[in-house]
């Protein structure tokens, strides 16, 4: 039975998608069967990160809508075994109500290791749909404050809605910047602030933008491929020991 897995932030520009894209092929390397969801209803992104965009003709809505079966709407990765996709409708009109989507990730469940549900930024309509099938959340945050009080927000809905098992990935760290900023002492202040246990600090890596704008989930040639190696290996519940930037 899939561990299903919701992963969000409370603000646009955090790098959710990017992150979660990675971890799922890292998953799938370790020899999972992953499903990504897209949630984000007229704002799509998964497909055009993975280079899937090109002849999609049914998404979750089709489904739902019965104009599909939910086969015609998975789409598998040529290139990575194991990953598979499921666009999000490009009209937001068409968002899921979150009893069905609840439904919907039920019937699911014995296809896949892991379900990845990608979550619109916020705590909107489109977060409550995302939420509302998943077991597990993981929130990702950049070290500056508006994502900080984004992560407390989301915290708070997430366990509004039964989701007690959280995360926190603090994303697009630069060492340098973080220091001389001075706003945290140091990243266990970061923490300590989203009061959530941490699962992975991920540096700033320019190939990452590069890699996503390419279409391309690969990460082989950067270091931070590593790092999302050791995230689905915590995240499937290995125990390896979590890497902190250190005052420079």
């Amino acid at each position: 039975m899939s561990q299903i897995i919701v992963f969000a932030s409370g603000k646009g520009g955090t790098g959710k998608t990017t992150v979660t894209v990675n971890v799922a092929v890292a998953l799938c390397k370790m020899n999972n069967r992953v499903l990504l969801i897209d949630c984000d209803c007229g704002m799509r992104g998964l497909d055009l990160m993975l280079g899937l965009e090109q002849g999609l003709m049914y998404d979750t809505g089709d489904v739902i809508a019965g104009n599909c079966i939910t086969p015609d709407a998975v789409y598998s990765h040529p290139s990575v075994r194991g990953l598979y996709m499921m666009p999000a409708p490009m009209d937001a009109q068409d968002e899921i109500a979150p009893e069905v989507m609840k439904q919907f990730v039920t019937t699911l469940r014995n296809n896949y290791d892991y379900i990845l549900i990608d979550s619109p930024a916020g705590v909107g309509s489109g977060f409550i749909s995302a939420v509302s099938g998943a077991d597990r959340a993981v929130i990702v945050i950049n070290p500056e404050p508006a994502s900080v009080r984004g992560a407390q927000n989301v915290r708070r809905e997430l366990l509004k809605h039964g989701i007690e098992d959280i995360r926190l990935i603090i994303n697009k760290v630069n060492e340098k910047r973080f220091f001389q900023t001075g706003i945290y002492t140091d990243l266990d202040e970061v923490i300590d602030r989203c009061e959530t246990q941490l699962i992975g600090v991920v540096p700033e890596d320019h190939s990452v933008v590069v890699y996503s704008q390419r279409g391309s989930p690969y990460l082989n040639d950067s270091p931070v491929s590593k790092v999302f190696t050791n995230i689905a290996f915590r995240i499937s519940g290995g125990n390896v020991q979590l890497a902190f930037p250190k005052r420079i």
